[in-house]
C-alpha cells in the first residue's frame, strides 16, 4: 500500500501541485533486469548502455528504492539579521546538519544531500530532480516535492520561472526543458496539468472555471486519476513558462507577517505519459508471443510545491486566512501521519484522510521514485518549525518505494485494430458490390441532369431572344423620341440665338443715340456754366448796387431822424415836394420798428408803413 505523510505540521502552509503529461519517445531504451534468476536491484534510472528493455510483466518484479531527501538552507533575510545566533550549522561535505537548541544542546542529522545558502538552482535540480526525471523518461513514475516552513524558499526552488535570469530557473522549468529535449520525435507529445488544493478542494490553475475536481480510483491498478482536469499539450519551453505564469496568477496567495506572498494552496504539476510500442521490439528474450502485440508504457511525474508550514500565533492569521491555515495544517498533518506510518511499517496507511495524500498515494510507499527537498531558515526564532521540518525529512528517508516498470499488453488496442481491419474489408467488399449499380445510377442521374439542363438552356435562350427583341424595339423607339427632342431643342436654341443677334444690333443703335444725347448734354452743361458765370457777375453788380442804395437810404434815414423831432413838419424832397409824415402809432416787432405814416403828396394822402431795422 502506498502513501505519504508528515508528523509535526506548523500552523500555516502553502501546498502546490503541478501535473505534467507527455508521450515519451518510443526509441528510448528502458532498463531491463538480467535473467529472472539473477535479478539486479540497481536503481531503475541507471542502466548499462545498450541494455535490452524489459518485456511486459505482471508487476511482481519491482526494485526497492528509498525516498531521497535533501535539505536546503535559505539565506539570511532582514528579519534574521536581528538575531545574532543561528540554530543551524551545515556540514555539506559530510552531508550532515547540526541543529542547535541552545549553546550546549544540539543534534546532528544526516541527509542524502545538504545545500548551503549559496547552492545554485542548477545544482539543486541535478541532485534532487534530474534522476527522477530520467526515471520517468525511462518509463517509471516519479515525484519531486518541496516541504518546509513558509518563507524558506520552496516556491523559489520548485516554481521559479527565471525569465530575466536563467540561472534562477526552478525545478519545474528545468525538468520540462530536459523532457522537451528528450521528446524529439514528431510523434511524441508532452502535456501537463496544473492544479491546486485550496480549502480541501482541487482546482485547475489553467482552467479556473474548473473547481472541486473529483478524484477517481482505478480498482484494477490502484492508481488515482483526475478526469476533470485540463490537459494541455506543451509546444516548447516558452509555452510551458507561459502556462506556469497563468497558473501562478490563479493561485491563492496572501500577505502574512512571515511572508509577503505566502501561498495558501498546494500546487501540483502533473506530467503523465502513455506510450505504445510493439512487443517484439520491447524484449526479445522474454517475449511470450512473436505476433508483435502492442504494449502500453505508462509513467507519471509529479512536482509538488506544498504550502508553507507556519504557526498561527506567529503568522497572525485571522478571518479567512485563519480558515485557509486550518485546511493547510489538516492536509499537512495527514501527510505527516502517512509518512510516520510508512517509516514504522504500519499495516494501515491513512491516505484517505485528505485529498493531498490521495493524490500522493503512489509517491510515498508506492511504485514511484521520489525525491524530497526540505527548506529551512537559519533563525533561532523559528527553532521549533525548523526541527519539525527536519524530523519530517528524517522520517521520509525511511520510506521505501517498490519502483515498477509499468508495461501492459494493449489487448484493447489490438482488438480495436483488428476490428477496424475487419470493418474496413467488409466495407470494401460492400463498396465493390454497390459500385456498379451506384455508377449506373450516377450516370443516369447525370444524363437526366444534362437533359434537364439542356431544356432549361433552350427555354432560357428563347426567353432571352424575346427579351432582346423587346428591348431592341424599346431602344429604337426611345432613340427616335430622343432625336426629336434634341431637334426641337436645337431649333429653340437657334431661334434664341437669332433673337440675341437682333437685340445686339438694336443695342448698338441705342448706344449711338445715347452717345449723341450725351454730347448734346455736354454742350448744354457748358452753356449753363456760361450763364451761371454771367449770373454770378450780375449778382455781384446787383449786390454792389444794393449796397450803394442801402447806404443812400441809410443816409436819408438819418436825415429823416432829424426831422422826427417835429413830426408835423413836412418832409421836403429834392423836387420841391413836401411830405408830411403823420405818426399814428408805433410798436415793436422782434428786432425792428414799424412806423405807419401818412404822406401827403400834393393833394393826395398816401399811407406808407415805414420799417426801421436795427442790428
Amino acid at each position: 500500500m502506498a502513501s505519504l505523510a508528515t508528523t509535526i505540521v506548523p500552523a500555516s502552509t502553502r501546498p502546490a501541485v503541478l501535473w505534467m503529461a507527455s508521450n515519451p519517445r518510443s526509441s528510448i531504451q528502458r532498463p531491463a533486469p538480467p535473467a529472472r534468476a539473477v535479478r539486479s536491484k540497481a536503481s531503475p534510472a541507471k542502466r548499462p548502455a545498450g541494455a535490452t528493455p524489459r518485456a511486459p510483466s505482471s508487476g511482481d518484479d519491482a526494485d526497492a528504492c528509498r525516498v531521497r531527501v535533501a535539505v536546503r538552507l535559505r539565506p539570511r533575510n532582514n528579519e534574521d539579521l536581528h538575531f545574532e545566533a543561528d540554530c543551524v550549522e551545515l556540514q555539506p561535505e559530510l552531508r550532515r546538519l547540526k541543529l542547535r537548541k541552545n549553546n550546549w544542546i544540539s543534534e546532528s542529522y544526516k541527509f542524502d544531500e545538504v545545500f548551503t545558502e549559496n547552492a545554485s538552482q542548477k545544482r539543486v535540480y541535478q541532485v534532487v530532480a534530474k534522476p527522477v526525471v530520467e526515471s520517468v523518461l525511462n518509463g517509471f513514475n516519479g515525484t519531486v516535492m518541496a516541504y518546509g516552513q513558509t518563507g524558506t524558499g520552496k516556491t523559489y526552488t520548485i516554481g521559479r520561472l527565471g525569465k530575466s535570469d536563467q540561472s534562477e530557473r526552478g525545478i519545474m522549468v528545468r525538468a520540462m526543458e530536459d523532457i522537451l529535449v528528450d521528446t524529439s520525435s514528431a510523434a511524441d507529445t508532452v502535456a501537463i496539468s496544473y492544479l491546486q488544493i485550496y480549502l480541501e478542494s482541487i482546482q485547475d490553475l489553467l482552467a479556473p472555471e474548473k473547481k472541486n475536481i473529483a478524484i477517481v480510483d482505478d480498482p484494477r491498478t490502484g492508481q488515482v486519476f483526475l478526469p476533470g482536469a485540463a490537459v494541455i499539450t506543451v509546444r516548447d519551453l516558452d509555452h510551458f513558462q507561459q502556462l506556469l505564469q497563468i497558473g501562478e496568477s490563479n493561485r491563492h496567495v496572501a500577505n502574512t507577517t512571515m511572508n509577503t506572498e505566502s501561498s495558501r494552496s498546494h500546487a501540483i504539476l502533473m506530467r503523465s505519459s502513455k506510450g505504445k510500442e510493439e512487443c517484439e521490439n520491447i524484449a526479445r528474450n522474454e517475449v511470450v508471443s512473436g505476433d508483435g502485440l502492442p504494449v502500453i508504457i505508462k509513467s507519471k511525474l509529479l512536482i509538488v510545491d506544498l504550502a508553507g508550514s507556519e504557526r498561527i500565533d506567529k503568522s497572525g492569521s485571522e478571518g479567512h486566512m485563519l480558515e485557509e491555515a486550518k485546511f493547510i495544517n489538516l492536509s499537512l498533518t495527514s501527510l505527516g501521519k502517512c509518512i510516520n506510518a510508512l517509516s514504522e511499517n504500519s499495516p494501515h496507511i491513512p491516505t484517505r484522510d485528505s485529498k493531498l495524500t490521495r493524490l500522493l498515494h503512489d509517491s510515498f510507499g508506492g511504485s514511484a521514485r521520489a525525491s524530497l527537498i526540505i527548506t529551512i531558515g537559519p533563525s533561532a526564532r523559528y527553532y521549533a518549525e525548523t526541527a519539525s521540518t527536519i524530523m519530517f525529512g528524517q522520517r521520509a528517508m525511511k520510506v521505501v518505494n517498490m519502483v515498477k516498470y509499468k508495461v501492459e499488453f494493449d489487448y484493447e488496442s489490438q482488438c480495436r485494430k483488428l476490428q477496424e481491419q475487419v470493418d474496413s474489408l467488409t466495407e470494401e467488399s460492400e463498396r465493390q458490390q454497390k459500385f456498379r449499380s451506384k455508377e449506373k445510377e450516377q450516370m443516369e442521374e447525370k444524363l437526366k441532369i444534362c437533359e434537364n439542363s439542356l431544356a432549361e438552356l433552350e427555354k432560357n435562350l428563347t426567353l432571352k431572344s424575346e427579351q432582346h427583341q423587346l428591348e431592341s424595339f424599346t431602344y429604337q423607339k426611345t432613340l427616335v423620341e430622343t432625336a426629336q427632342k434634341y431637334e426641337e431643342r436645337i431649333a429653340d436654341l437657334t431661334k434664341q440665338l437669332e433673337d440675341m443677334h437682333v437685340r445686339y444690333e438694336n443695342s448698338e443703335d441705342h448706344l449711338t443715340c445715347v452717345q449723341k444725347l450725351l454730347r448734346k448734354n455736354e454742350k448744354l452743361i457748358e452753356h449753363y456754366q456760361m450763364e451761371h458765370s454771367t449770373y454770378q457777375k450780375m449778382l455781384v453788380e446787383t449786390t454792389q448796387m444794393c449796397e450803394k442804395i442801402i447806404a443812400d437810404l441809410s443816409q436819408q434815414l438819418e436825415e429823416m431822424n432829424t426831422s422826427f423831432a417835429n413830426p408835423e413838419q413836412p418832409f421836403p424832397f429834392d423836387n420841391g415836394t413836401s411830405v408830411q409824415v403823420i405818426w399814428y402809432s408805433d410798436f415793436h416787432l422782434f428786432w425792428s420798428y414799424v412806423f405807419p405814416v401818412v404822406v401827403e403828396v400834393g393833394s393826395i394822402w398816401i399811407f406808407l408803413p415805414l420799417r426801421l431795422v436795427f442790428g
